[in-house]
């Protein structure tokens, strides 16, 4: 095995946290959180195999869980914090948070009768429950959504002083707060739902493929098959966040694991601490575009535009591709023009050895894909694929002590068989296979070990659901102001009208609004605003509905790359040990041909699969969107096969702006001129030599 996946990463590893700052508890309050964690993802997956509750108490349990666990485990400020106890406030907070929910449950009929006529008791819960949510995620995800989500509630309760033209009528203190909490339209609204149902799933999901040794088989796979060509550390950076990606939708966590291997591989083989960063925080944000587990924006999309999930993941395939191909030509052009060696082929594995003995682990990944492409949902797929990696996780611990390979292949076969009955009987069965594996698991020799990676990997999916949770229900603040009010229709107006004069001026402003939004929210809340605002308007432009969402959705991730707040690139330079705001400039610069993908999906939508496109439609704006990343790429870093003076850059960065536009005349003369460049590029080397 190479070693460089053996060896311990020279670099300090990172002490960068996407989401606020944990405290390390030992004692009496560690064993609660641990517990309070294994009951959240024991509740979820109980809820995705047997479905106990109603939809509404779902979500509002789904939030309990949340705040218990973020008032745990967040501290009220960073400065003079408590890291191994909690205070008594606290765990008072953590308390009242756990208990808010449960009253949906127990009054779930009474409130459904009185619905519209909330009691002094529904008022104060849903007050309680909303201050709360406000406090647990001003602790995870900082001011900048909070604050955002509280402008809005002050425009509930105040937007009736304004001018007339952003002005509503007005509404009491009662219809508010019912609207935030006790119905279907505010903090338990479609985001909550989407995170108590599909996004839990998928984030367990993804700890228990990354607990079982999937980022180490990704980076095998990845040096193997391109650590060796020029600049081969970057490619091997490009290619293994591409494979995590598939796995987990978020970028910033990809950033973190597979970043502390990629980074300092990097810059052990001279690229820059600047670059290097850059590299894999660009690599990393287009986890959130890449199929089959994409971004949780992406289930929030499905449910909003009632949709299949599937239809999702073919809109995002082709732009997916092309976001990676971008960010790896880019990485080849920075290779050639610093002249960067690969590694050392004695120092790269076999990937078809690694893939010969760890190939059991793709076989979830495959069941997933196959599950949403025949018409199972997403809950149903995602389930699938966690309790087949269960099995595979408890039966490898058994299989490797069986020593005959014909008794191994039996028993890998029945597992299979187990595991297959899912599909046709239900959950019961396959929960008994596992309940089989686990008592087998405390007789086998390395058994116990297995166990406690299991685990290690229900706690640490419920802490990674933290985030992405409570991110969700602040923002149904955003949705049930604006359904109250009905206040989008202001902005998507502006944009009809803009639209009338230009398309591209509404697109243009668009992409800036959410880039400026995502400077201090995250990617969901970011895509919920400007969805529930602009996307409509594009769709009365004559943007197809999936094209109009998936084109706030990629600026939503390019906001993450975007200075000066760019949390993929934060992440990276607690790694690369390098100034944040240069990598986030320089993965701009890297990933500035993903910027033109969703205009060239908007101009001609068969580059996302929609309107029933023939293949030759497919294949000629694949071609076209290839040649104008290859002519970004040369602009902007400023080199091909030699260094291309600044007439050079500046005439393949027009030639690309031709290829963008539908237009027949623009495609012909980028297309010609393209291939002028290229024969010119061509001659000129040949000159050289």
């Amino acid at each position: 095995m190479s070693v460089l996946l053996h060896e311990e990463n020279r670099e300090e590893e990172s002490d960068f946290e996407e989401h606020g700052h944990q405290r390390r508890l030992v004692g009496w309050a560690a064993s609660l959180v641990v517990l309070g964690a294994l009951a959240f993802s024991a509740y979820q997956i109980s809820v995705a195999a047997f479905h106990p509750f109603s939809s509404l108490v779902i979500r509002a349990l789904h939030v309990s869980f949340l705040m218990f666990l973020i008032f745990m485990l967040y501290p009220m400020n960073a400065k003079g914090r408590s890291e191994q106890s909690i205070p008594w406030y606290d765990v008072l907070l953590a308390l009242l948070g756990f208990g808010v929910g449960f009253y949906h449950l127990i009054f779930e009929a009474d409130l459904i009768e009185r619905s519209g006529d909330p009691t002094h008791a529904d008022l104060i819960v849903a007050t309680l429950a909303s201050v709360l949510v406000f406090e647990a995620a001003r602790r995870v995800v900082g001011w900048a959504l909070t604050l955002v989500c509280a402008a809005f509630l002050a425009y509930g309760f105040l937007g009736q002083y304004l001018p007339l033209s952003i002005a509503h009528r007005g509404f009491g203190f009662d219809q508010i707060v019912g609207q935030l909490y006790l119905g279907s339209d505010g903090i338990l609204g479609t985001p909550t739902l989407v995170s108590a149902t599909y996004i839990f799933l998928f984030i367990l999901f993804g700890t228990f493929l990354e607990h079982a040794g999937m980022i180490r088989l990704f980076n095998a796979l990845a040096l193997g098959l391109v650590g060796r060509a020029q600049g081969g550390p970057a490619k091997v950076a490009v290619i293994s966040s591409g494979l995590m990606g598939t796995i987990s939708g978020s970028g910033v966590a990809n950033v973190l694991t597979v970043g502390q291997f990629t980074i300092p591989l990097m810059k052990r083989f001279g690229y820059s601490s600047v670059f290097a960063g850059a590299v894999e925080a660009t690599s990393s944000m287009g986890g959130q575009i890449m199929p089959p587990v994409m971004g949780a924006v992406a289930f929030i999309m499905a449910e909003t535009l009632n949709v299949p999930y599937a239809d999702i993941v073919m809109a995002a395939i082709i732009p997916a591709m092309l976001y990676y191909v971008t960010a790896f030509w880019m990485v080849h052009l920075e290779a050639g023009r610093l002249k960067l060696l690969g590694i050392p082929a004695d120092q790269c594995p076999n990937p078809w050895k690694e893939l010969k003995a760890s190939w059991h682990l793709a076989l979830p990944l495959a069941a997933l894909v196959y599950m949403l492409f025949h018409g199972f949902t997403p809950m149903f797929a995602g389930m699938m694929g966690l309790t087949l990696t269960a099995v595979l996780i408890l039966g490898a611990a058994i299989a490797v002590r069986i020593s005959q390979k014909a008794l191994r292949y039996v028993f890998w076969f029945s597992l299979g068989l187990g595991a297959a009955s899912f599909i046709e009987w239900g959950i019961v069965p396959v929960l008994g296979v596992i309940g089989v594996l686990v008592v087998f698991n405390f007789f086998v020799q390395g058994g116990k070990e297995t166990l406690l990676t299991m685990k290690k990997a229900l706690i640490d999916g419920a802490k990674q659901a933290l985030g992405v949770g409570i991110a969700c229900a602040i923002v149904g603040v955003i949705i049930g102001v604006l359904t109250l009010t009905g206040a989008a229709s202001n902005f998507a107006g502006f944009i009809l009208e803009v639209g009338q004069t230009s398309l591209f001026l509404s697109l243009l402003l668009t992409m800036v609004a959410c880039l400026i939004l995502g400077m201090g929210i995250p990617t969901i809340p970011n895509y919920i605003i400007t969805s529930s605002i602009a996307a409509p308007a594009l769709l009365k432009l004559g943007v197809p509905l999936i094209v109009s969402h998936m084109f706030v959705f990629y600026f939503g991730i390019m906001a993450d790359l975007t200075p000066p707040v760019a949390l993929a690139a934060f992440a990276a330079a607690s790694i690369a040990k390098a100034s944040a705001m240069k990598i986030g400039f320089k993965a701009t610069q890297i990933a500035i041909a993903g910027f033109v993908v969703p205009f060239m999906a908007v101009y001609d939508p068969s580059l996302m699969l929609q309107g029933d496109p023939a293949w030759t439609a497919v294949v000629y704006i694949v071609l076209k969107a290839l040649l104008a990343i290859f002519l970004w790429g040369c602009a902007a870093i400023g080199y091909l096969w030699t260094p291309l003076n600044v007439i050079e850059r500046v005439g393949a960065a027009s030639i690309a702006v031709l290829l963008v536009a539908a237009l027949p005349i623009t495609d012909e003369a980028g297309f010609t001129l393209g291939t002028l460049f290229v024969v010119w590029n061509v001659w000129r080397r040949y000159k050289a030599q």
